[in-house]
């Protein structure tokens, strides 16, 4: 006889999994362990100042296209979008309070250039709100598509 603990964590893994599965179908995508580990470290140790996620719509998963390194500026970031290509980043913005108090939020940009494909536009829009429940810690929410819609001004506000 097996010792049930074992056989209740075979279950709630497998259960776990077929959840997954199901979630992964209902978006038609799914996200690559290095996207989740890549973020835990620009949240937790702060290694990145930012991350560019791409579609491989061949292989319908979200992969890490580019990591920001801590020195790069938010210009870096916003020149690291491509002109004609959908794409999710998050960018992890430091700034000063009115109080003086140093602070950091992370956004998610959803980019959607006006020049990208509007297939493509689908398949961004269909898997955002599933790729951004893999990546707790998100503050802000920013669709952008321009970099007029994703300014510094507006990031400060």
């Amino acid at each position: 006889m097996k010792h049930p603990s074992l056989f209740d964590k075979r279950n709630q893994l497998k259960a776990s999994n077929n959840f997954d599965k199901q979630a992964n179908a209902a978006s038609g995508m799914s996200v690559d362990d290095e996207c989740k580990l890549r973020f835990l470290e620009l949240k937790a140790k702060r290694n990145y100042r930012f991350i560019i996620f791409k579609i491989e719509e061949k292989i319908q998963r979200v992969i890490v296209e580019k990591l920001g390194q801590p020195g790069e500026s938010y210009d870096d970031f916003a020149s690291s979008l491509p002109d004609n290509e959908c794409r999710y980043a998050v960018y992890d913005f430091d700034f000063t309070t009115n109080e003086n108090c140093q602070k950091s939020k992370i956004f998610f940009v959803a980019w959607a250039p006006d020049t990208s494909r509007i297939r493509s536009k689908m398949v961004y829009a269909s898997s955002k709100d599933r790729f951004k429940r893999e990546l707790d810690g998100i503050q802000v929410e920013l669709q952008a598509t321009d970099p007029s819609e994703m300014s510094i001004d507006i990031c400060v506000d």
